[in-house]
């Protein structure tokens, strides 16, 4: 049977029994105080208080909020009643207190049932254990505390039964259902309370005056711990109500920095759940159910949705600032989406060409450097500038109306010449560029510019006037990643404008070529990263790798970083595929190697901690006749120095048995072997299998979103499996605190990331160490932190097999 199955069928079997039980109990108590109402119906009125304050008074015995068990303690108030009124009566006036008090806080009758029952049941077996301890002659005051943790462990284990039964599993962060230092306090607390109840009750209360009656004294000991469970409530709620106002703080700052309106619906949830506190909260087409709070939420005009909040009925039920609070926060939601999708549409408006509805040149200059920089290293792709040819003389005759006609007639050909993934924007008057992507060839990009000039010749009708359009076009190929994009959009400009030149030389257009590709840059950029190999002026920097225990650097990732007087910065993964082309890529990767283990062993002058350096590679790279050999001599030269060899997933999905022979080797001479990357596109579960390795370093993309309970339990799945298979597990791109609070909740002992610093080069990361030591976080008033973007150059890219 299913769990919802199992979940109606136990609660209609314990309502109809608690229902009885309630009936029978409540009625006996009722009798059995109309039998003496001068005595005990004041005993039984304050009871029935007493009873009803403990039961809201609840304590958590796990760590993690809504998911965790909590118990009332109305048993406190039994010792009290028990020289006035009989055992059954006791017990029904402990039942009705309950049920009076959870009918007006939940209005559910199956929750006051069912805690009115569950109080029963715990009473018995604390009569129970009382009966047996005196049979043999025990005291009172260990009888009575015997007694009430006995109640306690009762009703604990019903209630983890309950949850384990009923309610679905829930993510706790690791963190223990039941808190064995929170139930070892609750059990201490209540049996020294109950000790001092029966104390009381014999000895009398301890206030000035003589001569009390038992119910005097009955009475004035509930009053007392009547007091106490008042107290307990006051400071809750006043807690309570300090945590909702820094969660919905927190919760609107989640809301306000999120940019996209598709995931506000998420960062809603996120938020919702912080403010309120919740065993699950989402978003659904309809209204809540039973116990459950909703709000209307519309991110859509027409189609209205509920954000609707769940939590354990035994944890108290929601109040009107519970409800209040996600009602602020769905305003704030809403707010944050009528104003993204303003902004989305002034952007698109901005960078949308008024006349043709293509985008514009600032349109094309985001679009270009984004294709630019995310094309794979074998993507090829060109700019095609043109201009249309006697534009200025088609305005002077016939109107500026007609040319803007012939001008949007042509933006419309120009789009439909093209592929679905090229970029046709216009970027002047007469000017239009188009980025042609996804190309492997230069004749590819040719060909498709001769389309272009075929489908934009055609006749064009305006009116009473007939025009044939004619395109100059200027082509730049770059069959690598740029460096300096701009540089590729004036070669095609410069191309074109050569057509233009060659066809005013002539005179007319005949014979004329429409088409001129430029001879863009590319050699120059062979030459560029020969010479920085040969001459050895590649520079590194270096980014920590932090322990999440014990707050300190262990270790440095060494990354390749080169900056060309003439052509900039240059992207590591572009030097790391055009090392491969030149034959230089074995030599490139010694230099970072040698560089690198240098610098470990200065960082270790400074800061004894510091004990590794990893350094990308490739798996074939292993090979002895390749580096195989040279990795196990510099690892002999550095002994104090842990040398760690990063494979990419990528050049791991193929490694051989001869490599794995080789990875081997490499291990029992005392060097390391990571799998770098795992989590992005390239992983594969056989990577974990088969490639030999002592660290696993997790990809970005797997630790994106931590609020998504997928992504945690992938992480703790892996950290499980590494333990198992005696491997270390790196967590790379943690960001910011939170991200590293997560990670450590979860049980990650080792993280890489942004928030641990950026990488920098030698004399920055030995002035760190020499000022911080081997902190893992330096101190806000170290200074600014650079953004990345504003390093010498971009990190590698996951996959590149760069040794960056």
């Amino acid at each position: 049977m299913s769990r919802s199955g199992v979940s109606g069928v136990l609660q209609r079997v314990s309502f109809g029994v608690f229902t009885a039980v309630a009936l029978a109990f409540i009625t006996g108590a009722i009798v059995a105080v109309l039998a003496d109402p001068g005595t005990r119906i004041a005993a039984a009125v304050s009871g029935i208080l007493c009873v009803a304050a403990l039961e809201l008074a609840w304590i958590r015995v796990g760590s993690v909020r809504h998911r965790t068990p909590v118990v009332s303690l109305p048993i406190l108030a039994v010792p009290a009643l028990v020289p006035l009124l009989p055992g059954q009566a006791i017990i029904g006036v402990v039942m009705f207190g309950i049920l009076v008090v959870r009918l007006l806080e939940s209005r559910r009758i199956k929750v006051a049932v069912y805690s009115s029952g569950l109080a029963s049941v715990g009473c018995m077996v604390y009569f129970l254990i009382d009966w047996h301890l005196g049979q043999f002659g025990a005291a009172a005051l260990p009888t009575a505390a015997a007694a009430s943790a006995g109640y306690v462990l009762f009703v604990l284990a019903l209630e983890v039964v309950r949850m384990h039964l009923l309610s679905a599993p829930a993510d706790r962060g690791g963190r223990l259902f039941v808190s064995p230092l929170r139930l070892a306090a609750l059990l201490v607390i209540v049996a020294a309370l109950s000790m001092f109840s029966v104390h009381w009750i014999s000895a009398g209360l301890p206030t000035p005056g003589e001569g009390r009656t038992s119910i005097q004294t009955a009475v004035g000991t509930l009053l007392g711990s009547l007091t106490v469970a008042v107290i307990v409530i006051v400071v809750r709620s006043a807690w309570n109500m300090r945590r909702r106002l820094n969660g919905l703080v927190v919760g609107s700052s989640i809301l306000s920095h999120t940019r996209s309106v598709d995931s506000l619906a998420d960062a809603l949830c996120q938020a919702a759940a912080t403010a309120v506190g919740v065993q699950s909260i989402a978003l659904q087409p309809g209204p809540a159910e039973a116990g459950a709070i909703a709000v209307p939420v519309t991110f859509t005009p027409g189609e209205p949705q509920f954000l609707v909040a769940r939590r354990d009925p035994m944890d108290g039920a929601f109040s009107g600032v519970d409800r209040h609070t996600l009602e602020a926060l769905g305003a704030t939601a809403e707010l944050a989406g009528k104003a993204r999708q303003n902004v989305a549409g002034l952007t698109a408006k901005a960078n949308t060409d008024p006349l043709t509805g293509l985008p514009n040149y600032g349109a094309f200059q985001e679009a270009l450097n984004t294709i630019n920089s995310t094309r794979s290293d074998t993507e090829a792709i060109a700019v095609l500038f043109m201009d249309l040819d006697g534009f200025k003389r088609l305005n002077d005759s016939c109107g500026h109306q007609v040319g803007d006609e012939v001008l949007r007639v042509l933006g419309q050909r120009l789009r439909q010449a093209v592929r679905s993934h090229d970029v046709v924007a216009r970027v002047g008057g007469d000017e239009f560029v188009i980025i042609l992507t996804r190309l492997a060839t230069l004749d590819e990009a040719t060909a498709i510019a001769q389309t272009i000039l075929r489908a934009s010749a055609a006749p064009l009708v305006v009116g009473t006037d007939s025009f044939t359009p004619s395109l100059s076009i200027g082509v730049a190929f770059s069959a690598v990643i740029e460096t300096d994009i701009a540089s590729l959009v004036r070669d095609a400009d410069h191309s074109m404008l050569m057509v233009k030149k060659r066809r005013r030389r002539r005179g007319n257009t005949d014979g004329v070529a429409s088409i001129n590709v430029s001879g863009h840059r590319s050699s120059r950029f062979d030459a560029t990263v020969a010479r920085a190999i040969d001459e050895n002026q590649l520079q590194l920097a270096y980014q920590p790798i932090v322990s999440l225990v014990t707050g300190r650097i262990w270790a440095f990732e060494a990354l390749l970083r080169y900056v060309d007087p003439e052509l900039g910065a240059i992207s590591p993964p572009s030097l790391v595929e055009k090392a491969k082309s030149l034959g230089r890529f074995d030599k490139l990767t010694r230099q970072v190697a040698e560089k690198a283990m240098a610098a470990a062993a200065e960082f270790r002058l400074v800061e004894p901690g510091i004990t590794c350096i990893t350094v990308n590679v490739e798996a074939g790279q292993l090979a002895p006749e390749r580096l195989g050999a040279f990795a196990e001599n510099l690892n002999s030269r550095y002994p104090e120095i842990l040398l760690c060899l990063e494979l990419n997933e990528r050049s791991a999905a193929r490694v051989s048995a001869q490599v794995r022979e080789q990875a081997d080797r490499l291990r029992e001479v005392g060097i390391l072997i990571a799998l770098d990357d795992y989590g992005s596109e390239d992983s594969s579960v056989d990577s974990l299998v088969r490639v030999p390795m002592d660290i696993l370093k997790i990809d970005r993309s797997l630790v994106d979103d931590l609020a998504d309970v997928r992504q945690r339990e992938v992480l703790t799945a892996l950290q499980s499996f590494g333990d198992k298979l005696e491997y270390s597990m790196i967590v790379e791109g943690v960001e910011n605190e939170h991200m590293a609070v997560q990670l450590t909740q979860l049980g990650i002992r080792s993280a890489q990331g942004f928030h641990f610093g950026v990488p920098q080069g030698f004399t920055e990361t030995v002035d760190r160490l020499d000022e911080f030591g081997a902190e893992a976080v330096l101190p806000a008033h170290s200074g600014p932190v650079v953004h990345p973007e504003l390093q010498p150059a971009a990190q590698a890219a996951p996959g590149s097999g760069a040794p960056s």
